[in-house]
């Protein structure tokens, strides 16, 4: 018998090292082997209700047999105990993720009741570390498997949008997956102390609540990338497919042989994800100590290029600070990856949102969707910079669509989306679109302005107000929630909260980037179109990125008509 000092419980089981309650090492008189074994005796007379594990030299498995006959859920309440100090946790989580899945897979083929699993969901990994620093490492593992896994024919997995929202929450498994419409689900916990990490996954069959599958790792950081390739070849193989050409590259492409470069860039793509300045400017930072690391990691220099092309857009950055370092990125991952898909599509961004580059965008989208069919980004952004500013608003819309499908949470996606369906005049469809991703994230800074801009839009001046003032209480300085809240009080009849909107703006540019675009909606608004017209030539002037939407922006209607427009059209070398 072996008892837990902390919770008293006893177990029967010789074999078992540590509590399943706590983590606690189990009092014993024997040596302790490296590896955990992680099993509870079966229930009198029924089947096991948690699968017994088998030990190998490295890792505790779960085998598959017996169904679990209580629901799961992605926390299940317990507090978490530091472990001893002689188990060790040296692990990675793209690592730990992989060779998990791989697992799955194998089950897939080898089930004994032959339902074949075609869709998972891979969660993020619960953090039971003290130092919620960590975060970075459950969402990168997630986003890391998610994007290998995706690139396999034959399986759908849930997309990185999808899979975070359940980040934290205490959600039955089963509903998840349903929510989610997949056959299983991979879920887990990390804890990590200093530089190693310790990582315990399961997977569950949501059709009827078993568990498939499960596993403890303890790795050194070290081993991450050259046994991530490894796995994921060996997913391939347990799934006895037949890989060739540019499908078996997606599975084992190699992009950076430093592990900590590699860390790195899941710090950075964790701090992207949130779009406030502060995460975007940590994100940058990240992506240069990776490269820095190593300078041939071509994804890396990919991603900086997004950061700096996006941080003019929530005028965060002004374009002439941002520009140079993004086109500087942009030309070295192309120098360094030719077939790299997402340089491709950031140099597209580059091209028809700054340049105006109409032709070279949609060659750049277009050869990053032909790299990779699956990229929802260049799907994305093919809709969004290049097929809605010439006015295809079908074929923008289908596009979008396409990414969205594959990234059904996207709170950008999700809102761009909705704005298009607005500026193709299909106010319904964007209202309730609209109202979907704004309710799904209120505080995200693309989606609280979106939903203002529509709003405002369709004439629910007083729900863009409430939005504008919400978001203003959280950062008074939102330039782009100023500019909607002054076209808001306009319609409202309010003229001189609008003229102190726009006066806020004004003063707000002597000390930061302020979208030229954004002031002039302002203007227009108050019906002055000789100041729209200045600040719209300011725009221009300064590579705001706002101007490519001017031909289909509904905001700007009543210019039309005007000579100057047409003019700064052909500037923009956009048909009339």
């Amino acid at each position: 018998m072996k008892r837990c000092p902390k919770c008293q419980r006893t177990y029967p089981d010789e074999t078992l090292n540590f509590c399943l309650d706590d983590g606690e090492w189990l009092v014993w008189e024997s040596n302790e082997p490296e590896t955990a074994i992680l099993h509870e005796p079966d229930a009198p007379n029924d089947a096991p209700t948690r699968a017994q594990i088998h030990t190998t030299d490295r890792t505790a498995i779960f085998p598959t047999e017996g169904k679990a006959t209580s629901k799961r859920s992605l926390s299940d309440g317990r507090t978490s105990r530091p472990w001893s100090n002689r188990y060790k946790l040296p692990a990675i989580a793209g690592l730990a993720a992989l060779i998990a899945v791989g697992g799955f897979f194998g089950y897939k083929y080898l089930a004994s009741d032959g339902e074949q699993i075609d869709s998972i969901a891979v969660l993020p990994l619960e953090n039971r570390s003290d130092d919620p620093d960590t975060d970075y490492l459950s969402d990168g593992l997630a986003e890391s498997l998610i994007f290998r896994l995706s690139q396999l024919p034959g399986l759908r997995v849930s997309p990185t949008s999808s899979a975070i929202r359940y980040k934290g929450k205490e959600t039955d498994i089963e509903k998840v997956g349903r929510e989610l419409g997949v056959d299983a689900v991979l879920t887990g916990r990390l804890m990590k102390r200093g530089d190693n990490l310790n990582i315990m996954v399961e997977l569950v069959d949501v059709r009827d609540n078993k568990s498939l599958w499960g596993e403890q790792y303890q790795r050194k950081m070290s081993d991450l990338l050259a046994t991530q390739r490894e796995i994921a070849a060996t997913i391939a193989d347990k799934l006895q497919l037949k890989l060739v050409g540019e499908q078996a590259t997606g599975i084992t492409k190699k992009y950076t042989n430093s592990n900590e470069a590699y860390n790195l860039w899941m710090r950075a793509r964790h701090h992207f994800a949130k779009r406030t300045k502060t995460d975007m400017l940590r994100a940058a930072d990240y992506y240069q100590q990776a490269i820095a690391l190593d300078p041939k990691f071509a994804l890396a220099y990919a991603r900086l290029a997004e950061v700096y092309l996006n941080l003019p857009t929530y005028s965060y950055m002004a374009p002439h600070e941002a520009l140079p370092k993004a086109r500087s990125a942009l030309q070295k991952a192309l120098e360094l990856d030719p077939t790299l898909s997402e340089a491709h599509a950031f140099n597209g961004f580059y091209l028809a949102g700054y340049e105006h580059k109409w032709a070279e965008a949609e060659t750049e989208f277009k050869r990053a969707i032909e790299m990779d069919p699956k990229s929802s980004a260049a799907h994305f952004r093919y809709g969004q910079m290049y097929l809605l500013p010439t006015g295809q608003f079908e074929r923008s819309i289908e596009e979008m669509k396409i990414a969205l499908d594959m990234e059904p949470f996207d709170i950008v996606f999700g809102d761009t989306h909705a704005w298009a369906y607005f500026a193709a005049g299909q106010n319904d469809r964007a209202l309730e679109l609209t109202k979907k991703f704004y309710d799904l994230e209120p505080n995200h800074p693309s989606g609280r302005y979106f939903a203002a801009k529509v709003y405002n839009g369709i004439g629910m001046h007083s729900e863009a107000l409430e939005i504008c003032e919400r978001a203003l209480e959280l950062d008074s300085n939102d330039e782009r929630m100023i500019s909607q809240a002054g076209v808001a009080y306009v319609r409202s009849g309010r003229l001189d909260r609008a003229h102190e909107m726009a006066m806020r703006l004004e003063d707000l540019g002597k000390t930061q980037f302020v979208s030229p675009y954004g002031q002039a909606a302002v203007q227009v608004a108050l019906g002055d179109q000789n100041k729209a017209f200045a600040l719209l030539e300011k725009s221009f002037q300064v590579q705001d990125w706002w101007l490519y939407r001017l031909k289909v922006d509904p905001q700007f209607v009543p210019l039309r008509d005007d000579p100057r427009y047409t003019d700064l059209l052909k500037r923009l070398d956009l048909p009339e």
